[in-house]
């Protein structure tokens, strides 16, 4: 097959047509701007086009289908010409199902996790050999792409991403997958531009339950009280399984977690990771994996890419990266590491930089997520406000919104590089909380700060 890609340079969209040019599919594609990694692994497989830019005249008849990016807008005049010519368009979304439509689909929902649970299944799956397809949203330890896609495999993994498709497809990307098994490890309200009330945001996880395949299952975390009463009200005759966090405890910077067999030291930690790993498990068991040998293969898995993920170390401090941005992400990773180091100082760094976080009316959602640290830091650039047309948000305002007396707002990139630099970290966990890179932050430079 012919495939074009319009937007080919994001980070899902380059492992896509990675995956399928390594399934013998000819690969064509244009963006505007490709950075790295995307660059430098499509030029590695002569998939990097030669200009950047769009090209309505590498649209043509003899193309098979054309997969439209996010990132490209309805009136990209690749999408025209392909519209003109009446070609098959896919969103991202929609081109999985195709491939998978024969395959049993196991898709992981929820507004926080979900990275991190595909990511320990299909890390379980690896450490026995189980080969599957898979779609995950980070790069793993020992896997080349984060996009694999075979004709033989009997089923696929996809991480179910609740927000929208393509610029011409509004459709939560995760209401077309139609699931055989499910799995939602929680709801707390984001995208607020796309979702702008909570129930509005509610209604797309209903639908999700509701569009699990009859017969099939749904795997979810019962200590969302929002969740389980979607769950519960679902008249979709699937089967329903609920998970909790398990017992667990904390000795000498080791989490231990309570097994059948007795407590078995682990390498990830925070009871939200723990929370994660209970639905892994569940999921595996149904993909036939026993819980023993659950057990004997999450033993080794260290987390997935900007997932809580150890940066630096020293005697006397460690440093941590984590993608979190949304409100129940900061919070539950703050608290994680609180709970893991207990007797150093912990100090936060958050950037705010996503849509939802920058808005006015959202700020208020991060009340008291930063307070389990001793020292909190909160970056936001006023230009990004400018750049996603919002109002202007103040120092003041983040400040009110986080109710954290010791809260230290930052909006010059150099201020804040200048503080973080100078922070005495004797004793302590640094928390590096950032989708982005708090305005051009190099983070290979953070291991100076422990010299």
């Amino acid at each position: 097959m012919r495939i074009h890609f319009i937007a080919i340079g994001g980070s899902a969209m380059h492992n896509l047509a990675l995956a399928l040019h390594h399934k013998g599919y000819e690969i064509s594609g244009s963006d505007d701007a490709i950075f790295e990694p995307s660059k430098g692994r499509l030029e590695a497989k002569g998939l990097l086009p030669g200009k950047m830019g769009w090209f309505p005249e590498k649209v043509d008849s003899k193309i098979d289908a054309v997969i439209l990016g996010m990132h490209a807008k309805a009136d990209n005049p690749e999408l025209l010409k392909a519209q003109e010519l009446n070609l098959k368009i896919y969103s991202y979304p929609e081109f999985l199902f195709e491939q998978s439509k024969y395959k049993t689909r196991v898709v992981i929902g929820g507004s926080h996790g979900k990275t991190t649970i595909t990511s320990m299944i299909l890390h379980v799956l690896q450490y026995h050999e189980k080969e599957v397809d898979y779609m995950v949203g980070a790069q793993l330890e020992g896997f080349d792409r984060m996009v694999h896609l075979t004709d033989h495999n009997d089923f696929i993994v996809l991480e179910g991403d609740e927000y929208l498709s393509s610029p011409i497809d509004r459709r939560p990307k995760f209401h077309l997958y139609e699931p055989n098994i499910a799995l939602v490890s929680g709801i707390a309200w984001d995208h607020i531009n796309v979702f702008p009330t909570f129930q509005n945001y509610l209604e797309q996880f209903q639908i999700f339950v509701d569009g699990i395949v009859k017969g099939g299952s749904i795997t979810y975390n019962e200590e969302d009280a929002e969740l389980a009463n979607i769950v519960e009200v679902t008249e979709n005759s699937i089967r329903k399984f609920p998970y909790r966090t398990p017992d667990y405890r904390v000795e000498n910077d080791v989490t231990l977690l309570d097994t059948p067999e007795g407590e078995m030291p682990i390498e990830i930690f925070g009871k939200h990771n723990l929370n994660n790993l209970a639905g892994a498990k569940w999921i595996c068991q149904q993909m036939g994996v026993d819980e023993a040998d659950f057990y004997e293969a999450i033993a080794s898995f260290k987390g997935a890419s900007k997932r809580l993920e150890k940066i630096a170390e020293s005697s006397e401090t460690v440093v941590y990266k984590d993608f979190a941005h949304s409100p129940s992400k900061v919070g539950a990773t703050t608290k994680a590491v609180r709970d893991q180091y207990p007797n150093r100082k912990l100090i936060a760094c958050l950037e705010l930089h996503t849509y939802s976080s920058l808005n006015a009316e959202f700020l208020k959602e991060y009340k008291g997520t930063l307070d389990a640290a001793d020292e909190a830091l909160v970056f936001y650039s006023p230009e990004a406000v400018k750049i996603k047309r919002l109002d202007e948000v103040t120092s003041e305002q983040i400040s009110a919104a986080f109710e954290n007396s010791r809260l230290q707002v930052f909006t010059n990139p150099a201020t804040f590089k200048e503080r973080l630099f100078n922070l005495d970290l004797s004793n302590s966990a640094l928390l590096l909380m950032s989708s982005g890179n708090y305005g051009g932050l190099d983070f290979s430079e953070i291991k100076n700060l422990l010299d």
